[in-house]
């Protein structure tokens, strides 16, 4: 497996990826939010495909969650897509970034 360097604040095994389809038709407010997201301090990449308005996000769950990327997108005026696989989505999401956060506190152990 290739060794990849990841940003600052971003750990290999806490890494996630998230799809969101985007509602906006404002693109400059979609560049501008995704500039914004791209300054998060624990997120790996960002970026925005315009054909099929899909938001691509790689982050450190531990340090970072949805909610935040959500608050920014709020902030812009960028509308989630409200249709029930998205819905969906998020909700696994948020699970699992909780998940990974709770976890990431724990101290491993084994009965070995």
């Amino acid at each position: 497996m290739a060794h990849r360097e990841h940003r600052l604040g971003v750990s290999e095994t806490t890494l996630v990826n998230r799809h969101l389809k985007l509602d906006s038709s404002d693109l400059d407010a979609v560049k501008a939010a995704v500039a914004d997201i791209d300054e998060l301090y624990g997120l790996d990449s960002v970026s925005f495909d315009e054909k099929k308005r899909k938001l691509h996000l790689a982050y450190d769950a531990s340090r970072l969650c949805l909610d935040c990327v959500e608050d920014i997108l709020d902030k812009y005026a960028v509308e989630i897509s409200r249709g029930w696989w998205n819905r969906f989505k998020e909700e696994h999401y948020r699970f699992v970034d909780q998940n990974v956060k709770d976890n990431a506190k724990k101290e491993p152990w084994s009965c070995h």
